[in-house]
């Protein structure tokens, strides 16, 4: 059956295959001015999907930075805590010393976990404001992310108020277009795809209209004209490249 139809659309004239195609063109348009009509707003919630997951990222991140400071704190406090209680070991040895040399071996041992002391209490507080500019951030980032979710709920919502107001219109007309696509040949078919692709208003297949290429706008000579008017052979515009049809076929008086 489908090799009939193929067969079949192989034997269609000229004149039916332009007319096929500029119902595909007409079909096509109206597709087109549907997704218009969403404007700027699929990119919009694209932009904010992409924002919200990158905000989420970087919470995630400073998160993990938040709890590596709140380990490194733990460590510096387990730190000072023995180095104290080996400075009351050696100050308890100091009362006991037997001579001069142990005095001295003990005394710099105090002074070392002293200093461990020291160093310990400094990285503490390095850390202490570390730690108080990623929480500060992490909540920052949080309420940034919740504005930026909402925005992006209210996007949603208003793109799928206007698909769900053009859907069935839209399934309608890709349903249609997909049955004229099946009356064009391959070749041809392939050709108004590219030429509709490339052009900048979507148009591949256009009418004459006073003397000029309806895509383009370039003046084509009278002979030319004649030829697209006779619809024996199929025509394009040796400017733009679009399909040219007469206003007749397209229905225009």
């Amino acid at each position: 059956m489908a090799k009939e139809k193929q067969i079949a659309d192989k034997d269609l004239s000229v004149e039916a295959k332009l007319k096929a195609l500029y119902q595909l063109q007409t079909m096509l348009s109206e597709i087109d001015k549907i997704k218009t009509l969403r404007g700027e707003l699929p990119l919009e919630v694209q932009d904010l999907e992409d924002e919200v997951a990158g905000l989420q990222t970087r919470i995630q991140n400073f998160q993990l930075d938040a709890k590596e400071l709140e380990t490194a704190l733990g460590q510096q406090k387990i730190k000072i805590t023995d180095a104290q209680a080996l400075i009351d070991k050696y100050n308890t040895q100091l009362e006991n010393v037997r001579n001069n040399r142990e005095f001295d071996s003990l005394t710099k041992e105090v002074e070392f976990q002293g200093l461990e002391v020291e160093l310990c209490e400094k990285r503490i507080s390095e850390f202490t404001v570390n730690l108080k500019i990623l929480v500060e951030e992490i909540a920052k980032n949080k309420a940034f992310l919740e504005e930026r979710k909402m925005d992006l709920r209210s996007k949603k919502e208003e793109l799928e108020e206007i698909i769900s107001e053009t859907r069935i219109q839209e399934d309608q007309l890709r349903e249609q277009s997909k049955q004229l696509e099946l009356r064009v040949e391959h070749r041809l078919l392939t050709a108004f795809k590219r030429i509709r692709k490339s052009a900048r208003n979507g148009l591949a297949v256009v009418y004459i209209q006073r003397d000029a290429c309806g895509g383009c706008f370039n003046k084509i000579p009278p002979q030319r004209q004649m030829d697209i008017k006779l619809r024996k052979k199929i025509t394009v515009c040796e400017h733009c490249g679009r399909i040219m049809i007469d206003p007749q076929l397209a229905g225009i008086e």
